[in-house]
């Protein structure tokens, strides 16, 4: 897709993942219902650009499965406590980017059909090619994953082009930028290069999953209002992650 015009996503088909936390925005739990709208919107705009979009949230602004095993809940139960902090998210989310128009389907690894539909492979990609925004919830339905994870099996089972995880900075750093004023950004790395190096942007397991499926992974700030579609337009700072690292 590189000879589109200048503006226009160079994908067609792509599954943001964010974290629980980000949906704080500066509380301490739950939502800032600014943050939402700043989410909202931007989904709205990448909708409009054309582009076929999935969501996979994380709980941790509601749960952390694991600060509950290290208090000494049970791993599992934990993780499935983690997981329902999830749905909690993935609804709050569907509310507010329906309010911008955008028809929205809530689909969870653990079945709750009161409150959203069960994850069905075919029935997702299909909800895709109508125009529907899709938001994953509960993960893979299974202790020991992370959403991380689950983010790159949705990828890789709905056919997405690419995978982008929304942080709190602007792509993958040899230090954390926030302590460290030397830190240096990667404008690309190589799968390979993330497990070695340790730099912890996503799981290992999700990493793994994304190299052996050859989806990218695109590493930028979610919490800039307008930069989810910038980033789609190629105009946004960003770290890419491919097979490939920096010449």
């Amino acid at each position: 897709m590189g000879d589109e015009p200048a503006g226009l996503p160079r994908f067609r088909r792509v599954l943001l993942k964010m974290s629980g936390e980000a949906l704080m925005g500066r509380r301490e739990y739950g939502h800032d219902p600014e943050v939402l709208d700043h989410l909202a919107r931007d989904v709205a705009t990448v909708h409009a650009m054309g582009v076929e979009l999935c969501l996979v949230i994380g709980g941790g602004n509601i749960v952390r499965g694991s600060s509950l095993a290290a208090a000494g809940v049970e791993r599992a139960t934990a993780d499935y406590m983690g997981m329902l902090g999830t749905v909690i998210n993935a609804l709050a989310v569907q509310s507010v980017i329906e309010k911008q128009g955008v028809p929205t389907r809530v689909m969870s690894a653990i079945p709750m059909a009161a409150v959203c539909e069960p994850y069905i492979r075919r029935r997702a990609v299909r909800h895709l090619e109508k125009g529907r925004v899709v938001i994953f919830a509960a993960g893979t339905g299974n202790p020991f994953f992370t959403t991380d994870t689950a983010a790159a099996l949705r990828a890789a089972e709905t056919g997405c082009e690419v995978l982008l995880k929304g942080t709190q900075v602007d792509g993958v750093y040899s230090a954390d930028p926030r302590r460290d004023p030397t830190a240096r950004r990667y404008d690309r790395l190589s799968y390979l290069e993330v497990l070695s190096r340790d730099l912890r942007v996503m799981d290992a397991s999700a990493i793994a999953l994304a190299r052996e499926s050859r989806i990218p992974i695109v590493v930028f700030a979610i919490g800039r209002p307008g930069a989810f579609p910038r980033v789609l337009g190629g105009v946004e700072p960003h770290t890419i992650i491919t097979e490939e690292a920096e010449p």
